[in-house]
């Protein structure tokens, strides 16, 4: 899930102190969670809103498979898939042969029934691989003790993501080479004086930093300890993590490199405590690596599915999963979310309990960013009139386990620009968002609304971010689109092999998946007086940020010691949030198809004015 954001290096490089040859407490030892300070509610919903609204939650809510949900997560989870190898081919055949048993026609297939245009379809697009289709069979650390048998430490069989990707093959049986510990491993210094040339390295840097100053020296591979600090047990203020999971390790990559034809292990505290200790008993220590590893050049194929609309077909609401990655919660999950809800989607408008929407409603699941990326390009016509967008990451954590919370991360607002502490960034870290670069939408607080409606079911914990990119909803805002990523954080299992099925809920599946569906489809099927009142969901949301902002604001200010910079700087943020809320309110006129009535925009305008003080 997500490429690396501004302010991400920051997490991703601390690394789990591993010098100290310890073995960790037999006993589990936690810590208290870190509190989340709540910012907002959903904003309410009013009856007549509700009236359109809640029979398409409830048509979604009873079609939405849980157990499909889970089937699918439990199947694509045992893949490590990457773009062009068989774990993300086999995911892509299963979707869509789900899709096709829904009902979807294979737009592709030559004997397709109808040819008719209103028929929702299904399709598989292919395009060039950047990638190199890369999978391993076989993956083995293991230390050499004299006369003594080895000791294995890392193997595919007990950790399935022990070797890290773009690692070539070693010769059968594998390499026996000394192994040199370089402490961090991230600068020259921690080099000098040892001999790399045909050792192992270990060091605490990640993979591709380590690899860059270990194979350039002449090193036959390497292996990194290093993990994230949000899966950090020891760090202050972890959410409560048994020391028990120091078998735990963060998958990582290698940059390809077919001259040196290296490899990359990712090792467990546990086993970087073994080979350290080793080294500290011994002064010299020799360790066996074996990898067999196969690249393809296989493309890149991207699962297309469709629900026309009635009114204007041209115009899109797109929603996306994307398929890459190893885990069960990251994205196993996202993939299962989308697939069922788009079958739970066409059968309630098969059984007429959702109304055909007026616009199209895409479903794309694809490689992260890339793909999102590949479809734009090529659809660049069709992509003028994609209204919003919705990217599904992470999507059935079993919160209980996972210590992640649902978030919905916000179509860029001043949250993203100015820090405020009743609205936190997460772990992932912000990004450098500017100011003049807002424009307000409707889309957060209108799926917030949502999301509550879903929550009043179950109690289901609904809470938001400030937006920090890094997922598909970063490409479709980059061309303008208003996009918001439903996803969980921050997950003590992200990235690493104890993300697995075991740790996703088929409930959370269904309470995101019927929300994404719900909000898709009225962004889709508005008529004046619901985007009229979809205007007056998002001015009480405004009305409400604006008092948390001037009221927690002005304490804030009045606390700093320069208080004239601290007013001026607070006079800005409520100016920019005023702005921003006066454009998003106005950006319900959007939801129309055609031409929207002179009385609608000036409806809005009133709206607005609240915010901006003009019609």
């Amino acid at each position: 899930m997500r490429r690396p954001a501004a302010g991400l290096s920051a997490v991703i490089g601390v690394t789990i102190g591993l010098a100290t040859p310890a073995m960790p407490a037999a006993e589990p030892q936690t810590s208290a969670p870190a509190v989340r300070p709540a910012l907002v509610v959903p904003p309410p919903v009013s009856p007549a809103l509700a009236r359109t609204l809640d029979p398409v939650i409830d048509a979604l809510w009873s079609r939405f498979s849980r157990r499909g949900a889970m089937g699918h997560v439990v199947y694509i989870s045992q893949f490590w898939r990457l773009a062009g190898n068989t774990g993300y081919d086999a995911t892509i055949n299963r979707v869509h042969a789900r899709l096709l048993a829904a009902g979807f026609e294979d737009r592709a297939s030559p004997d397709r029934t109808s040819q008719d245009a209103a028929t929702s379809s299904t399709w598989i697009e292919e395009y060039p691989n950047a990638g190199k289709g890369w999978r391993y069979t076989v993956g083995t650390l293991a230390l050499e003790h004299r006369g003594a048998p080895e000791e294995i430490l890392l193997s595919r069989e007990r950790t399935n993501l022990a070797v890290c990707i773009n690692s070539f093959s070693t010769v059968p049986g594998g390499v026996v080479a000394p192994l040199v510990d370089v402490g961090s491993g991230d600068k020259d210094d921690d080099y000098g004086g040892k001999t790399i040339k045909d050792a192992i390295v270990l060091g605490d840097a990640d993979p591709g930093e380590l690899w860059r100053h270990a194979i350039a020296r002449g090193a036959r591979g390497i292996v990194s300890t290093s993990l994230g600090a949000y899966v950090n047990p020891d760090r202050p203020g972890a959410v409560a993590t048994p020391r028990a999971e120091w078998s735990i390790l963060q998958w990582g990559s290698i940059p390809y490199d077919d001259m040196r034809k290296g490899f990359a292990f990712k090792a467990t505290p546990r086993a970087a405590v073994a080979l350290r200790k080793a080294l500290a008993h011994d002064g010299q220590t020799t360790v066996r690596a074996e990898v067999a590893s196969t690249f393809s050049t296989a493309p890149n194929r991207l699962l297309v599915a469709e629900i026309p609309g009635r009114v204007a077909p041209t115009e899109r609401v797109v929603i996306t999963a994307h398929v890459q990655e190893p885990g069960a919660n990251d994205n196993a999950s996202g993939v299962a979310t989308l697939t069922e809800i788009a079958r739970a989607m066409r059968a309630g408008i098969r059984a007429g309990a959702i109304p055909q929407p007026d616009r199209t409603i895409t479903f794309l699941w694809l490689e992260e960013i890339s793909g999102s990326r590949e479809w734009l390009k090529d659809h660049a016509e069709g992509a003028k009139h994609v209204r919003y967008m919705f990217s599904m990451d992470m999507t059935g954590e079993d919160t209980s386990k996972t210590g992640g919370t649902f978030l919905i991360e916000r179509w860029p607002d001043p949250g993203a620009v100015w820090d405020r502490p009743w609205d936190p960034h997460t772990e992932w870290g912000r990004s450098d968002v500017k100011a003049e670069t807002l424009k307000g939408d409707l889309i957060n607080d209108l799926h917030l609304a949502i999301c509550g409606r879903v929550s009043a079911r179950t109690g289901w914990v609904v809470k938001t971010n400030p937006y920090e990119g890094g997922s598909d909803h970063t490409v479709f805002g980059a061309a303008g689109i208003p996009a918001v990523l439903d996803w969980h954080f921050t997950d003590r299992y992200y990235h690493t092999n104890l993300d697995t099925a075991d740790k996703t809920s088929p409930s959370e599946m269904r309470n995101v998946g019927v929300s994404v569906a719900a909000t898709a489809w009225i962004l889709a099927s508005t008529s004046e007086s619901t985007a009229l009142a979809v205007a007056r969901v998002v001015t009480s949301a405004g009305t409400a940020r604006l008092a948390i902002e001037q009221g927690e604001g002005a304490k804030l200010a009045a606390a700093e010691s320069d208080r004239s910079d601290a007013r001026v700087r607070q006079d800005q943020i409520v100016q920019a949030w005023k702005k921003w809320y006066g454009e998003a309110v106005r950006s319900a006129v959007r939801l129309v198809t055609g031409q929207p009535s002179s009385t609608l925009t000036q409806r809005l305008d009133e709206l607005a004015a609240s915010f901006t003080g003009s019609k």
